[in-house]
This record gives C-alpha cells, structure tokens and sequence, in this order.
C-alpha cells in the first residue's frame, strides 16, 4: 500500500474516538446491509463504505466534512482522506 508524500493536510481532524456501534449506525436503524465499515476519526460515526448498498461513510462525509475515515474491519489499519485522496499512515 503506497502512503501519500506529505500526508494530507487534515491530520489535525484526527481523533481518539469511541465508535458509534459495532456496524453501520443507519443500515442498523433501517435493517440495511453492508459489506464493509468505516470509522470516521472525527467524531467516531460508523458508516458503511462505497461498495454497500447506501454508501454512509461517504454520505457522513459529506454531511460534515470530516475528512478521515479508518477501516473499521478485523486486521485492517488504513486511514482514508476523502477530501486529498489519500492513503495515510494508521494513527
């Protein structure tokens, strides 16, 4: 996995958060499904990422502007700048 040089610009959104849940907080209010998750390392959403059906990572994003989601699935550690489409070093 390549890591952006220099990292972005939003490493100062990052925070020690508490997640939302053990899944997606709206797919777990509406039955919906997912097939992977997204920790937002702003405030701690967990959303559903661009491959599920309703995209609420993507969607969180966009509601908010926080610009850092980190893999919230077993054995992955990867950190995601929506805004500088980018990779970042795990925090």
């Amino acid at each position: 996995m390549t890591y952006a040089e220099p990292p972005c610009s939003h490493l100062d959104t990052l925070r020690e958060v508490t997640p939302s849940g053990d899944g997606c907080e709206e797919c777990l209010k509406t039955g919906g499904s997912w097939v992977h998750l997204r920790l937002c390392r702003a405030c701690g959403h967990v959303g559903c990422c661009d491959q599920s059906p309703n995209r609420h990572a993507s969607a969180h994003f966009h509601a908010t502007e926080h610009p850092i989601v980190q893999s919230f699935e077993k054995g992955e550690d990867w950190i995601w700048c929506y805004v500088d489409e980018v990779y970042l070093e795990p925090a």
